[in-house]
């Protein structure tokens, strides 16, 4: 054999020698079983249809079943074994308080199977932030739970709910999601369920989270972070809910130019165990609220302070005297998500101090 064979002999060896490593590793990619994951549909835009494939407004939420939702996709047999279960079938606007407990009892029941890795739940989007934060705060297991919705319906041209309930999908069999809380996944942009608001009535970029930013992104099948959430959250939480059948009743208050005490009092005379104020600026109180505040706290109704603002922290203290009140300062919790956190944290205490602290630590 001359010198030129044998490099070239030599050569194909090396890369044979390369190559087989490769192809074990491929076939192992290919044997390794796919994760099990469960859609839990509850309605919104996502399962909506409308009267024209333009029409992105005035549609009709909720028309297509959890079935219908998996058929559109058949890509999802790719990445997964697919199952799915109508929880509810509501315009999300239209949530309530039993449909979360059902809901959230559902995903503690179907994570502590063995049989199931991880769970999708489609949702609408006016009221998805919130649902989110209570199952972050209500969900005993690391495995992972992501909340998923549309911005426009089905029937629309370049409707986003397939590709975001793929990308859920991806999201809820991966290893990286497991231990992060509750996710929202929505145009390929991963959000914690803490942190993220709808922040425009139309946008397909709706979802973002003011002041932190997103916490990953996925490509194709490719799921990435680059922060954690560092609040309580699910098998660290100590709230549970799966033997309640109803929750405390809490209401938002909205603060304003010339403000009166009406609608506060009006909440306290309903039967509200507590009051989130959605405050100006800094969680600011008008001086015309603050006879009611104390009337309603005379009578055992915890008081907290948010800011209509949409991002920033409320501390205590500063403009308003929280100690003299006995009211609770709501760190950066947007109205409608310390609203959540106060009725769960109702179920163990009344107490303002205790409550305080639970706002800094969720």
């Amino acid at each position: 054999m001359n010198n030129r064979l044998f490099s070239l002999f030599t050569i194909c060896l090396f890369f044979l020698g390369l190559l087989q490593p490769l192809a074990t590793v491929d076939a192992a990619a290919a044997t390794k079983p796919l994760p099990n994951i469960k859609i839990l549909a509850t309605g919104g835009t996502i399962a909506g249809a409308g009267t024209s494939h333009t029409q992105t407004v005035g549609y009709t939420a909720a028309v297509t079943a959890v079935d219908g939702l998996i058929a559109a996709v058949p890509e999802l047999q790719n990445i997964a074994n697919v199952s799915g279960e109508q929880v509810a079938q509501i315009a999300s606007e239209d949530m309530t308080d039993e449909v979360w407990l059902k809901l959230a009892k559902r995903v503690n029941e179907l994570l502590a199977s063995p049989l199931v890795d991880g769970i999708v739940i489609t949702h609408g989007t006016d009221t998805l932030e919130e649902t989110a934060y209570f199952l972050n705060l209500v969900v005993k297991n690391d495995k992972p739970v992501v909340v998923v919705g549309a911005m426009r319906p089905a029937t629309s041209i370049s409707a986003d709910g397939p590709m975001n309930l793929y990308r859920a999908v991806v999201l809820a069999g991966s290893a990286e999601a497991a231990g992060k809380g509750v996710l929202v996944m929505l145009n390929d942009q991963i959000n914690a369920a803490r942190d993220v608001s709808k922040t425009d009535t139309a946008s397909l970029d709706t979802f973002k989270s003011p002041g932190l930013g997103l916490l990953g992104i996925i490509q194709n099948e490719q799921v990435a972070f680059y922060r954690q959430p560092t609040r309580r959250h699910t098998s660290a939480s100590e709230f549970d809910v799966q033997q309640l059948s109803e929750l405390p009743r809490v209401d938002i208050v909205y603060g304003y130019a010339n403000n009166n005490r009406t609608m506060l009092d009006a909440a306290v005379k309903a039967g509200a165990k507590g009051i989130v104020h959605a405050g100006t600026g800094n969680g600011s109180i008008h001086t015309n609220l603050k006879p009611a505040i104390e009337a309603a706290r005379r009578q055992g109704v915890v008081f907290v302070r948010s800011s209509r603002v949409g991002s920033g922290i409320v501390l205590r203290g500063g403009e308003f005297d929280d100690d003299s009140y006995g009211t609770i300062a709501g760190d950066n919790l947007n109205p409608q998500k310390a609203r959540i956190l106060l009725m769960l944290a109702l179920i163990r205490t009344s107490d303002p101090a205790e409550i305080q602290q639970l706002f800094w630590k969720y």
